[in-house]
């Protein structure tokens, strides 16, 4: 296969892909989120809760980020845009933190109100700085209601396993095993995804892309190794 039909599949395939991320992020990006919406067990992460519209065409005056249960403390930073409070809940019973203090109290809610209201068609974020809970394997939520000049939009759904998303999800946070004392994840042999050769018709190789994924990053590996194809040729 010549240098110039390779070109020719791999662009194809480079709009295909990008076209396709960008149906699939389309509907997912309307919804209040949770980014990154994943970490690792006792890890120290500031999660960034998105707002990327109005309530059907009102602008946005507050946003209400309810807690989850297995965090004691967040930390939210503070948006020049945005006054923010943190609204505190009394525990059942007194817990030791991280640090050996007694907590008798948590974090309940972190409450952003707007100084001036922000219109909808423009998007604004609030980072949250937590600790990971221990409870790997799991899903925990931060519930959150939007509260427009006209209306609010509570983004607090959970859908049961195995059920379609609901039309309001509540901004769901993933949580990962713990990394292992080297600093990162240990993958078996058996577990490495295997490297794909692409050869010409002469059977030399013409290009290697490792671990073909859908996505920008796999693309942006594959133009590399194709460049530097066409200089060797």
């Amino acid at each position: 296969m010549s240098a110039r039909r390779m070109s020719a599949r791999i662009t194809t395939l480079s709009a295909l892909v990008i076209g396709g991320g960008l149906l699939l992020a389309g509907p997912a990006s309307a919804h209040v989120t949770i980014s990154p919406g994943e970490g690792h067990a006792g890890d120290y992460v500031v999660g960034t809760v998105a707002v990327p519209h109005g309530c059907d065409g009102s602008a946005t005056t507050k946003v209400a980020i309810k807690i989850p249960e297995e965090l004691l403390a967040v930390t939210p930073t503070i948006n020049p845009s945005w006054n923010v409070e943190k609204k505190f809940v009394k525990l059942p019973k007194p817990v030791t933190n991280a640090y050996g203090e007694e907590v008798t109290e948590r974090v309940d809610q972190v409450v952003y109100t707007a100084k001036k209201p922000l219109p909808d068609g423009f998007r604004d974020a609030f980072e949250l700085s937590f600790q990971v809970p221990d409870v790997a394997g799991t899903t925990i939520y931060f519930p959150t209601v939007q509260t427009c000049e006209k209306g609010q939009t509570a983004w607090v759904e959970i859908a049961a396993e195995g059920a379609e998303e609901p039309e309001h999800p509540a901004p769901a946070y993933q949580v990962l095993p713990a990394v292992g004392a080297e600093g990162a994840a240990k993958v078996s042999s058996a577990e490495t995804e295997p490297t794909a050769t692409v050869t010409s018709d002469d059977g030399s190789p013409a290009l290697a892309i490792t671990a073909l994924v859908a996505g920008v990053l796999g693309l942006g590996l594959g133009g590399i190794a194709l460049a530097r194809s066409r200089r060797r040729a």
